[in-house]
Formats: structure tokens, sequence, C-alpha cells
């Protein structure tokens, strides 16, 4: 007995590997990722950023640290403290009442 089946649909492709580790330009295969990191981070460095694919998907990029950096803004504080300093009420005392700390005696 011989059973017919219907033509299936296409599969839907993939980036086509290069020989050079199975890393396109700029992307690179989770287990070539982990690898070959010190070649990731050089390449990040020299070319930008990297993205790393698990199973066919972009799943995260690589970027460098300074342009972290620069993306997320400079969280050191120095703004605020230059807000503050620039501004016409900065003679106010600004430092909270604080209440005297409760004690209890104790007999040793």
């Amino acid at each position: 007995m011989t059973r017919k089946t219907e033509p299936s649909a296409p599969k839907p492709t993939r980036p086509r590997r290069k020989p050079s580790g199975g890393r396109l330009d700029g992307h690179w295969l989770l287990q070539d990722a982990k690898a070959r990191f010190s070649e990731l981070v050089r390449r990040v460095r020299s070319e930008g950023p990297q993205h790393v694919t698990v199973h066919g998907r972009d799943e995260v990029v690589v970027i460098s640290a300074e342009e972290f950096r620069r993306l997320t803004g400079d969280q050191t504080g120095a703004a605020l403290v230059a807000a503050m300093q620039a501004s016409p009420h900065r003679d106010i005392d600004i430092e909270p009442a604080r209440a005297p700390m409760p004690t209890r005696e104790v007999t040793l």
C-alpha cells in the first residue's frame, strides 16, 4: 500500500552560512559566539555591533561599553549636581529636620 502525499509548503529560508565558522557578516550563531568570544569582542570594537542568533533568529546584539554609555546616557549624577548648583535657589537650606532617635535604658 502506498500513500499519496500532498505537496508541502516551501520551508522558510534561513540566512546562508559562510564557510568562515558559520558566521554571516556581523551575525554569529550562539555556539560560534561562545566558542570565539574573544574574536566577537574584537569585531565589536573594530566593526561595530554584532548580532548573535539562536535558532535562526536575532536574540542579542553585542555592543561596546562606549556605545552602551552613549545610548543610555551618563548616569553619574553629574547632571543633577550641575542643575542644583545652577539653581537660583541654591542658598535655601534643604537639610531635613531630624527627630532625636528613641533610646532605652539597658541594665547590665
